[in-house]
């Protein structure tokens, strides 16, 4: 129980220490936004222009977007069924920079979901990979900031997108 209560308090530190920012500087919280809300898009389209500029990683393609679907739509959904947590923004006096969102917090869905790209191009590509790492981790990043996850909900989500990535490569072997 007190490692429990040490944990959220860690989480709760952290989480300040990362959303204290929102709101100072309109550059900022323009950048948060944009990683939280849209950043994936674009990475999701960098992984499809893989597929149109090399043909012939239409394997590791496929791998990654499937890797992502079920780190966010089966693993992430599964695990927020079992266990539902509360939103930062509901707990307290914070700063939300986008609109709440009403469903369990843990694990965080973006996260899980960049991770498992990263980690299916990781295993083909490794400078291509660490990019993707790199992305997924803001994506992370920014979604405490802008208020919506907690640092224990993106750990949590990188942990799924990742353990998907590493099942998927190896269910669907080359």
């Amino acid at each position: 129980m007190i490692l429990l209560e040490s944990l959220k308090n860690i989480d709760h530190f952290l989480f300040q220490a990362i959303n204290q920012f929102a709101f100072k500087w309109f550059w900022l919280d323009s950048l948060g936004v944009f990683l939280a809300r849209y950043f994936i898009y674009f990475v999701a389209a960098i992984l499809l222009l893989f597929l149109f500029k090399f043909r012939k990683n239409w394997r590791m393609v496929l791998k990654a977007i499937i890797a992502a679907m079920v780190a966010r739509f089966v693993i992430t959904d599964f695990i927020r069924l079992l266990h539902p947590t509360l939103r930062p923004f509901v707990n307290g006096d914070i700063k939300l920079l986008v609109d709440k969102v009403n469903e369990s917090a843990f694990p965080s869905g973006h996260a899980a979901f960049s991770f498992g790209l990263a980690t299916i191009i990781y295993l083909y590509n490794k400078k291509a990979g660490i990019l993707f790492f790199i992305a997924a981790f803001l994506i992370s990043v920014a979604r405490i900031f802008v208020g919506v996850h907690w640092p224990s909900d993106v750990l949590a989500g990188a942990a799924v997108g990742i353990f998907s990535g590493w099942l998927i490569n190896k269910v669907l072997r080359d």
